[in-house]
């Protein structure tokens, strides 16, 4: 007898489709059957999914992005999306349906409304995005990846924290080896939308390390299409030996073996940083909906895990000297990476698979 059906919808982003990813993981070893809804630029995500996971591209747009046209198309690709949603799941009859947030998400958490089956949104951020606000007092929970979390009055929210992919769970308080006179690793991570500042200042911040250090340094770095070229050669010229990719699948490990990241303040980053437990400087992208990015840093640097520098202070000789302050200490190094775990919640995919489970329930 085929299992329960889990619909998980997620935008294009992977902050949205990371711990989307880990909860269909998880379900799908429950022995339920696992849809994803999301759109086309949500799809290029989906490749770390499980291959039992049915994808879904539905119609779905955004008011945030394109010119008057766009704008004006886009409510009746929303309400094209969200048909073709209830009409699927008046077929499909899923037992419960979590939205990760992002556009893509409003088709399938609309027609669940609509048909009011069980019903649950994650979020990541500590501030709720636009489409999660919009479906926070219509659903039966609200998961919440960073606590606190702003939420409208008579939203039910429920702290869970951010659930990771299977291959960083299976990093949890991976051993750290604290920097020292041999190689050492530094990870460079900006997301799809804020990684050009960081192609700008880490390189030559770096090259103006103490060269005794400097020496010692191996990079990967993840840079936009249209700076890779210019990041690797600036490296390669510097004599610096660097990884540069616009993208890499096989965080976990290189997180695990870097010495230290640094990173944007994106939720997904966050949690990994805290389940592996490993020192970062933190640059929140200031462009980011209500800063939410600042509001996701600041566990890890209360923590005493993180060095939070805003973007107009993420200059090239004050990073220079952070980066020098963690990697010549390692005492304080290795105090930060345990910090960091400290502040991790490597349960919290197992706390959403309680709360879809106990959603189900009466539907049982």
């Amino acid at each position: 007898m085929a299992g329960p059906l889990l619909i998980i919808a997620a935008g294009g982003t992977g902050g949205h489709m990371f711990p989307a990813q880990a909860l269909a993981e998880a379900m799908l070893a429950r022995g339920w059957r696992v849809k994803l809804s999301t759109d086309a630029r949500g799809a290029r995500y989906t490749g770390g999914f499980p291959y039992e996971v049915e994808i879904e591209q539905v119609g779905s747009a955004t008011f945030a992005r394109g010119g008057l046209l766009a704008k004006a198309v886009a409510p009746f690709k929303i309400l094209g999306g969200i048909a073709s949603a209830v009409v699927r799941m008046m077929r499909d009859k899923p037992a419960v349906v979590v939205g990760f947030g992002g556009y893509p998400t409003i088709p399938a958490m609309s027609a669940a409304w609509v048909l009011r089956r069980p019903r649950m949104i994650h979020e990541q951020n500590g501030v709720l995005g636009r489409v999660n606000q919009i479906f926070a007092k219509r659903v039966d929970k609200v998961a919440c990846g960073t606590w606190p979390t702003e939420l409208p009055a008579g939203a039910d929210g429920v702290p869970v924290g951010n659930p990771v992919r299977g291959a960083i769970l299976d990093r949890c308080g991976a051993a750290y080896i604290p920097p020292g006179d041999y190689p050492m690793s530094i990870l460079v991570m900006g997301g799809s939308q804020g990684a050009r500042i960081l192609s700008d200042v880490v390189p030559p911040a770096i090259s103006g390390l103490p060269t005794a250090l400097r020496r010692n340094i191996r990079v990967a770095h993840q840079a936009r299409e249209e700076d890779l070229d210019r990041v690797a050669q600036y490296y390669a010229d510097e004599g610096i030996p660097a990884d540069v990719q616009t993208f890499f699948n096989d965080v976990p490990s290189r997180m695990s073996e870097a010495q230290l990241v640094i990173a944007r303040a994106g939720a997904s980053t966050i949690a990994d940083l805290s389940v592996i437990g490993r020192p970062s400087v933190l640059v929140p992208y200031a462009a980011a909906a209500s800063d939410h990015q600042t509001a996701n840093a600041r566990q890890l640097v209360e923590a005493g895990a993180a060095i939070m520098v805003p973007e107009k202070l993420f200059h090239v000789d004050s990073l220079s000297e952070q980066i020098e302050s963690i990697l010549s200490d390692p005492d304080a190094a290795l105090q930060m990476s345990l910090a960091a775990q400290r502040a991790g919640k490597p349960d919290a995919t197992q706390t959403l698979v309680d709360m879809t489970l106990e959603l189900a329930a009466p539907a049982a």
